[in-house]
């Protein structure tokens, strides 16, 4: 069969874009789970850190799956988010709109440009989960907000949530950032563990000043990627519950692949949620052949650059330079 499918990115995570709207497919969950594996090989395949699957939704202008690299399912992606919703947004011509997740259905609309000439999309993120089970954690804690965790560091404080996909965070300094401390934990608490019998993401994030943070995030299912939506959007989070940033305010998160503006939001029934705002850059189209029993055997028919990345590339020059400056510099 022949798949048409868009490379895209939120602030360099990216993702391989399939719609299941405009065009006759039908695919079991395992072909979904073979294809992210094939496809986002960064040896073999297309090379992304997983693919998104645009649906038809009964309530929503659409719905959308996501599935990791690794073919595990993701309930939730922010940057995936923007770019679906910017797909979305033009293929029913409308700049606000609705998109069914898993886990909630996410309001979506365009935004003024981040940088010079880079589409940019707002997103809903949530709902917010501290409850432990919800992540889920194994600990004699119902929450778990800035609290040192001794099975896995004797020093660092952790904060950990649901957004839904699940996050633990810890602020540290610039010589932190740098250490092998966080990739030793992310291996520990997404290897098997008692803790997270799940996995979960692990988030190190860094005070630059106030209103700005650097966030580095391990994903689960993925590894180190550039960027992780709903890490940026959960970090933020934090700052305000520790009283470094506020609510209502923008804070500009600075990432490896880029930078977002996240504000932290809290309804009348003390429940929070998170704009997060940022480009949705296309790289490519293209058509493949394959077979959906052998998808690791496509054959590439045509490939279509978007001359988007030029502009996107100035921002992530413009990021490189205030992260080394107020980050590595100091480490």
């Amino acid at each position: 069969m022949n798949i048409n499918l868009i490379k895209c990115h939120g602030s360099g995570n990216d993702f391989l874009l399939i719609d299941e709207i405009s065009n006759p497919y039908s695919f079991t969950e395992e072909a979904r789970q073979n294809l992210a594996l094939s496809l986002c090989d960064r040896q073999k395949g297309l090379g992304a850190d997983g693919i998104l699957f645009v649906l038809k939704s009964e309530r929503c202008h659409a719905a959308m799956r996501v599935f990791n690299a690794d073919g595990s399912e993701a309930s939730m992606c922010g940057n995936g988010l923007r770019c679906a919703g910017r797909y979305v947004s033009e293929l029913v011509g409308k700049e606000e709109i609705i998109i069914e997740t898993m886990k909630a259905d996410l309001k979506v609309a365009s935004a003024p440009a981040i940088y010079d000439d880079i589409p940019t999309f707002n997103v809903e993120i949530s709902p917010v989960f501290f409850e432990l089970d919800k992540v889920p954690m194994n600990m004699n804690f119902s929450r778990l907000v800035d609290k040192k965790i001794p099975e896995i560091s004797e020093n660092l404080h952790f904060t950990v949530l649901a957004v839904p996909n699940p996050h633990l965070i810890s602020m540290v300094d610039a010589e932190t950032i740098i250490s092998n401390q966080q990739k030793a934990i992310s291996e520990t608490v997404n290897g098997p563990n008692n803790l997270f019998p799940d996995g979960v993401n692990v988030s190190f994030v860094h005070t630059m000043a106030r209103g700005t943070i650097y966030v580095r995030t391990y994903e689960r299912g993925v590894g180190f990627t550039n960027a992780c939506g709903t890490a940026m959007s959960a970090s933020s989070l934090v700052t305000c519950l520790l009283g470094q940033n506020e609510l209502g305010e923008e804070i500009d998160v600075y990432n490896n692949g880029g930078k977002v503006r996240v504000v932290v939001n809290r309804k009348e029934d003390g429940q929070y949620f998170m704009e997060l705002i940022g480009n949705a850059t296309y790289l490519f189209a293209a058509e493949l052949e394959l077979s959906l029993s052998q998808p690791e055997s496509f054959e590439l028919i045509s490939k279509t650059d978007f001359n988007e990345e030029d502009a996107y590339g100035l921002l992530q020059k413009h990021s490189k330079l205030v992260v080394d400056s107020k980050v590595f510099s100091k480490a």
